[in-house]
This record gives C-alpha cells, structure tokens and sequence, in this order.
C-alpha cells in the first residue's frame, strides 16, 4: 500500500503538513492554486536567473505559503544555502520587493522569511541532486550510493532506499536497480518518510530516480 501512492501524501495530516495554508470558497479554489504555483515558479526562476545558482534545489527545498486576508507570507526552506541567506538582507529586500511588484494585482503585501534545514542531507532533494552530480561526473552507481549512504548516517537518519532506472552505466538494456540501507516501513502512516522522484540526464540517456528517507519525528 506504501509503495502504490505517494509517501507524502499518504502521511498528509499525521507527519506531513500541507505547503500551502489557505481557505477559500469552491469556486475561488482553482485560482487560489494557481497564484501558489505562480508565485513558486517566480521565487524559483528569480533566484537562479538573479543570485546565479547552478541548481534550485540546493537552494530551495520547499516553499510554504500561508494566506491571510490582507497578507501572504512567504516561507523558504534552504538545505545549503550559498547565496539565499539572512545575512545579506540588502537581496531578500530586493527580492521581496520584486516579488511584490510582479504580484501586484493581488493587493496584499507580501512578507518572505528564510529557514535553514540543520541536516539537509535528510532531505532526499539535495541527496539526489548528489547522486545526480556523481552521475554526471562518471562515477559508478554503487560508489555514488555509498556515499549517499555515508552522507545520510552522519545526519542520523534511520533508512534510506533508492530506486534508479534506465540505461545505468551506459548498458543497451535498461534494468532497475535497488538499494537499501537500514529500515523504511513504507506501510506505517506514523513513520516519518520523506520522498522524491528525480530525472538524470546523462549522455546515455534519462535515469529515474526515487529515494525515500525515514527519518526522526524531530527532525525538521
């Protein structure tokens, strides 16, 4: 049953929460999702073209956008942090502004706020964008996986379970490759598991990849 949906949404209410915290009537719920989209793909596109990135997903996590009637506040999550910090107040004003321009139409003010993740490689978003990077750089599956491994033991997380597909190291025939360290119950809702999908381009061809992370109820 774990395996057949997504693990995060299969969790929704018990340890995951929703990224977007809003109410709205029926028939404005459509445009509501849609703004929340708009103003993701903006925060997005804005800090790779603007603060010069290579990937938004080290950066970005996960955008959380909580609604009021007179406000929306933005909140971003960021694993390793290179450009997009506190410290350099003089850009998130910058960014902020822009982004309350762009969104003018809406009539509300917009407040961004940065929190950084104390363990990021807990977060399978960054450990692919690492599996991806070792890929890319030739470096065989089980190497990159081990690290990976070794990555996700120092951050103290209690499994960790891949799942890559496609033309690995370059064979004619496409196979499907698992691997697995420590325990993932995927079929008990109280367990946190964080999840995501991936797409690796390489030379050979696209590599799917799929990663779940069970980790601590404490850790954020």
């Amino acid at each position: 049953m774990g395996q057949k949906i997504n693990p995060l949404g299969f969790r929704l209410g018990t340890t995951q929460s929703p990224h977007s915290l809003w109410f709205a009537e029926p028939k404005n719920y459509l445009e509501g999702l849609q703004e929340d989209q708009k103003i993701r793909d903006f925060i997005k596109t804005y800090v790779q073209k603007n603060m010069k990135i290579s990937s938004v997903n080290e950066e970005i996590l996960r955008i959380e956008i909580q609604k009021k009637t007179d406000s929306i506040e933005v909140i971003i999550f960021a694993g390793v942090p290179k450009l997009l910090t506190e410290k350099k107040p003089r850009e998130i004003k910058e960014f902020q502004m822009n982004l309350q321009k762009e969104f003018h139409y809406l009539n509300q003010k917009f407040k961004i706020s940065i929190k950084k993740i104390a363990k990021p490689y807990t977060n399978p978003n960054i450990l692919a964008q690492f599996i991806a990077t070792q890929f890319n750089n030739r470096v065989s599956l089980r190497k990159a996986i081990k690290k990976a491994i070794e990555l996700i033991e120092e951050a103290d997380a209690k499994g960790i379970q891949v799942q890559i597909s496609g033309r690995i190291g370059g064979n004619d025939m496409a196979r499907v490759e698992w691997i697995r360290e420590g325990r993932v119950p995927l079929q008990t809702v109280r367990a946190k598991i964080d999840y995501c999908s991936h797409i690796i381009r390489t030379i050979y061809g696209v590599l799917g990849m799929k990663i779940w992370i069970f980790i601590d109820k404490e850790e954020e």
